[in-house]
């Protein structure tokens, strides 16, 4: 008797198992879902952006970064070279490091000066599950809609992101 509820305990474990693995999505919620994550970033001044409060704009980039992150200066730099080609477009760039790093990176590249650049820090971490983030910077494209266009794990280089854009 004791040897049959072993087994089944066994069997019940193994069933179990196997449907916690299956049951794992590997695929990212922002390929499932094709509309802009809710977010809410506290920006620099301890103020609080959403997505509804970004200007309308024919499109929006989500740029989740790191300030020490080699990729993310470089894509940082790249933006602001091309930026009189981005008045139609919102750029919001999202860390997860803290303020006072997200503050040098901003006074580092005079994010002050672009209107259509908004820098903040997820506290909530919800855009890195949301796309799932291996490597910074990812950048993810939306159009005026708010439906997803792109993404970019470890940056775009402009000549990938102007056509997306369409911007050429």
């Amino acid at each position: 008797m004791f040897q049959k509820i072993l087994g089944f305990c066994l069997l019940l474990t193994c069933i179990t198992t196997a449907n916690a693995q299956a049951g794992f999505d590997t695929i990212p919620p922002y390929k499932k879902d094709t509309h802009m994550p809710a977010f809410k970033i506290m920006l620099l001044d301890n103020s609080w952006l959403t997505k509804e409060q970004l200007p309308k704009k024919d499109y929006t980039v989500i740029i989740y970064f790191a300030p020490d992150c080699g990729h993310c200066q470089h894509e940082m730099k790249e933006i602001i070279k091309n930026i009189d080609k981005f008045n139609k477009v919102n750029f919001v760039w999202v860390s997860y490091k803290s303020m006072p790093e997200i503050t040098e990176f901003y006074v580092k590249y005079e994010v002050s000066k672009y209107p259509n650049m908004f820098m903040g820090r997820d506290l909530d971490y919800k855009l890195p599950s949301f796309y799932r983030v291996k490597f910074t910077p990812f950048v993810a494209v939306y159009d005026k809609k708010g439906i997803f266009v792109k993404a970019f794990e470890g940056g775009a280089e402009m000549n990938e992101l102007l056509p997306v854009l369409k911007l050429n």
